[in-house]
């Protein structure tokens, strides 16, 4: 079942349930949710509004005029109350009320809540009701509307967040490429349905990245600056911090060092980047060599943001004085696979999973990460509930996956003091063959190329 068939099932259900339902609907932009609602209500009776980021005398006047004109009543108190009293579906079905971008209200008009309330509880509105409350503002989801609500959030019977697609739902979108250009499709806009949407299965990659994010008025050109702005202030600094974790500045003394700023407004700046899933801080995967792995590292969360600010942002004098061709020439194609290496081991990951779901590997997977060393790191480390573990090796930029790598892995294992009897080698172009020899006859040894992906 896909993404959208899913989200559609779990509102089917709650609208199938008796009584009134209040559900929080949310996701970044370009989740889709719009075309969630469309395809969910268009058996249903509905009533929807979009709020606009304008003032709550404006806000309560535009929406009483969408009342007035859908149900064709005349309307004196021009109050949420009287609003959601005049609603109605006309007979003894179910009424669907969407309030879409929900934030742009309740952050400035708590008449709304109230009147909102009122609905969920039948002293407004008669029949049943089920209330959607949308928004596309994953900070007010997230961090505010339970403040909003006080002690009034139980009465919320669910929170939906529309998640990006994982790498299988990407592969499924585009049916007609090999696995590899789905990987470098990951890796540059991630599983945004929205950034999907835009690029076309009948270009090749670069084509693709020169004209939505390398040309100017292209979809991507101006999201990553979107994305900040449209929750942040301050872009200046969230700029800067965020180009220094793009090139390799991972630590808190690393930004401090490399940006000026002081650590404690650096951490401010992180948390806030945090919320907003731009920026995550990563642990590195817990054993028993805890004292030769890093710790505090950041890096860029947000798959666009992350690659814009790595080749894109660094360079914009020569985004506006070359052609878009030129420009990915000079600063992405050299160092593309480099970067692509972190998107192969999540993609990596997630197969393992799959295989975990469907009882193809040797142990119940409890839990699974990656392990940094300060020398060092172990692509993957999977581990059952008593302590087994399997370890993964990913190999995207090399011709061949090595013995030499094994090599190297194996030292780190060492280090971080992980055991395992049973070895996952990917690779995205080929395995040396004096490596193929010896998983032959080394049942711990799993070879697994990108078509196996």
């Amino acid at each position: 079942m896909n993404r959208k068939a899913k989200d559609g099932k779990e509102l089917e259900q709650y609208y199938a349930k008796n009584g009134n339902q209040l559900i929080v609907l949310y996701g970044r932009k370009d989740c889709k949710k719009e075309e969630l609602l469309r395809s969910f209500v268009q058996d249903k009776k509905c009533f929807y509004y979009r709020c606009r980021q304008t003032s709550p005398e404006d806000q309560k006047r535009m929406m009483g005029e969408e009342v007035s004109a859908q149900y064709d009543v005349r309307l004196a108190k021009n109050s949420y109350d009287e609003y959601f009293n005049r609603i109605k579906s006309g007979d003894a079905t179910k009424l669907v009320v969407i309030i879409d971008e929900v934030q742009y209200i309740m952050k400035r008009d708590p008449e709304f809540l109230n009147s909102i309330l009122k609905l969920k509880t039948k002293r407004l509105y008669p029949g049943p009701v089920m209330i959607i409350l949308a928004s596309s503002s994953i900070v007010w989801a997230e961090q505010d509307l339970d403040d909003a609500f006080g002690d009034d959030s139980k009465r919320i019977d669910a929170k939906m967040k529309l998640e990006d697609f994982t790498f299988l739902e990407l592969v499924r979108t585009f049916p007609s490429l090999p696995v590899s250009e789905c990987i470098k499709i990951y890796g540059a806009i991630g599983g945004v349905p929205g950034y999907m949407e835009h690029w076309s299965a009948n270009r090749s990659f670069k084509d693709n990245i020169c004209r939505l994010v390398l040309t100017e008025g292209g979809y991507l050109f101006d999201m990553a600056q979107e994305i900040i702005s449209s929750e942040l202030r301050e872009l200046s600094v969230y700029n800067t911090i965020l180009s220094a974790i793009a090139q390799g500045h991972n630590k808190l003394n690393d930004l401090f060092l490399t940006t000026g700023y002081s650590r404690a407004k650096i951490s401010v700046y992180m948390k806030n980047l945090s919320h907003f899933d731009i920026v995550e801080k990563i642990v590195s995967f817990e054993t028993g060599g805890w004292d030769n792995a890093k710790k505090g590292i950041y890096r860029i969360k947000d798959t666009f943001v992350n690659f814009w600010f790595k080749f894109v942002f660094p360079y914009m004098s020569d985004l506006y004085r070359l052609t878009p061709e030129d420009f990915y020439d000079k600063h992405i194609e050299k160092e593309l696979d480099s970067y692509m290496n972190r998107y192969f081991c999540d993609v990596c990951m997630e197969y393992l999973q799959l295989l975990n779901q469907i009882g193809r590997v040797p142990f119940a997977i409890h839990k699974m990460g990656t392990w940094i060393g300060k020398t060092g790191t172990i692509d993957i480390i999977a581990q059952s509930s008593d302590r087994q573990n399997i370890v993964g090796l990913c190999n995207w930029e090399k011709p061949y996956l090595t013995m030499e790598m094994c090599e190297k892995l194996y030292e780190s294992m060492e280090k971080a003091r992980v055991q395992s009897n049973h070895f996952y080698l990917f690779s995205a172009k080929a395995f040396e063959p004096a490596l193929i020899e010896v998983a032959k006859k080394d049942s711990r040894f799993e070879l697994i190329d990108m078509n196996e992906l």
